[in-house]
């Protein structure tokens, strides 16, 4: 069964052009269920039965996993399967009966503006990780990219004099997406007197470097964020994507078209980008409840 997990994370890679975040979650999914199989005495893949999968999916709930990532973990083997149909391995598709389980949709965990006027002024900028740490959270909450785009943009994909920058998304989709006064303030103070301090002989063309002159990594970030986050007094439990979620809310708080923060997100479907019409709507009856006289 190995083989042909690798087999699918290469169609995936050459014919789809996933991400690496998501050819790794598709490829743990699958060696998970194979190793499930194993233990069970049954890892040959046309063997592959409905009833095989389904015991999984019990093996995960009873382990304690959320819906959402069991439905994740189906999602990767119904895809497996239809790939080994379509290479003609196997005839029938075991996942045609499974059913998905319902996912509880959870509203996201956002700042308030406050908040991150208070997150975004814990960076000392008089340092040259400061003013990159700085420049880093401004541009985040600036243009709701995620993480992953955030520590992969090139300095060439920044456009300051026009006011935008150039961000490939999932699936290599390219958006334009703008860019505020105080992030392009934030991003040329960076560029001039700090991004040479982490630049060494082995020049990188990442736009945040480290202190090794390397791409910042997504941890390296998550960490810069939890210190400054403690830094700032915020109690709540935030991730980067709080600040991707804290930009479409304040969007459409302020009128946004949905449609454009759509397009900025990079959301594929509308419906995903929804959810936070949601939590404006929760914002509006919180307005409601504190100013009405008779709430």
């Amino acid at each position: 069964m190995d083989e042909w997990i690798q087999r699918f994370v290469e169609y995936l890679t050459v014919e789809r052009g996933l991400s690496t975040n998501t050819l790794e979650s598709y490829e743990r999914d699958l060696h998970t269920f194979e190793s499930y199989l194993v233990k069970r005495g049954s890892c040959v893949v046309q063997d592959v039965q409905q009833h095989h999968i389904i015991a999984f999916l019990g093996y995960l709930h009873e382990a304690g996993r959320a819906n959402s990532t069991i439905s994740r973990n189906l999602a990767s083997i119904r895809s497996f399967f239809h790939f080994l149909i379509r290479e003609d391995f196997i005839l029938q598709d075991p996942t045609v009966h499974v059913d998905t389980p319902k996912i509880e949709k959870r509203l996201p965990r956002v700042l308030t503006p406050e908040e991150v006027e208070s997150l975004l002024r814990a960076p000392d900028q008089k340092s040259p990780s400061g003013l990159r740490d700085y420049a880093m959270l401004e541009l985040l909450y600036a243009t709701g990219i995620r993480v992953s785009e955030l520590v992969s943009l090139q300095a060439t994909d920044v456009h300051l004099s026009s006011g935008f920058l150039r961000c490939m998304g999932k699936g290599g989709k390219e958006r334009i997406i703008p860019i505020g006064e105080y992030a392009v303030h934030a991003l040329s103070s960076y560029l001039e007197r700090a991004r040479p301090h982490f630049v060494r002989k082995t020049k990188h063309e990442a736009l945040f470097l480290n202190h090794h002159g390397m791409q910042m990594s997504r941890q390296g970030f998550w960490k810069i964020l939890k210190k400054y986050a403690q830094e700032a007094g915020i109690l709540k439990d935030i991730t980067p994507h709080t600040l991707r979620h804290s930009f479409a809310t304040h969007l459409l708080e302020r009128g946004a078209d949905l449609r454009a923060v759509q397009e900025m997100l990079g959301h594929a479907d509308i419906s995903t980008t929804q959810i936070y019409t949601h939590v404006t709507k929760g914002r509006l009856k919180e307005i409601y409840a504190a100013a009405h006289p008779r709430s």
